[in-house]
């Protein structure tokens, strides 16, 4: 399941992590970095879904 995540990341990165912990803060912060550029996202949409045990 966490490599769809991360498919999902790479095309969608707040998505990826909505679907990785829910609306909490990583998602948010997910949020203003796609915003402010999409490969940072990306990375931390990664790093969220390598590092988080997932909530589903």
């Amino acid at each position: 399941m966490d490599i769809i995540r991360i498919i999902v990341a790479i095309l969608l990165p707040p998505l990826g992590v909505f679907l990785q912990v829910g609306l909490g803060k990583h998602f948010w912060i997910n949020i203003l970095l796609t915003i402010f550029g999409y490969i940072p996202g990306i990375v931390h949409a990664v790093w969220v879904i390598a590092r988080e045990p997932s909530h589903a």
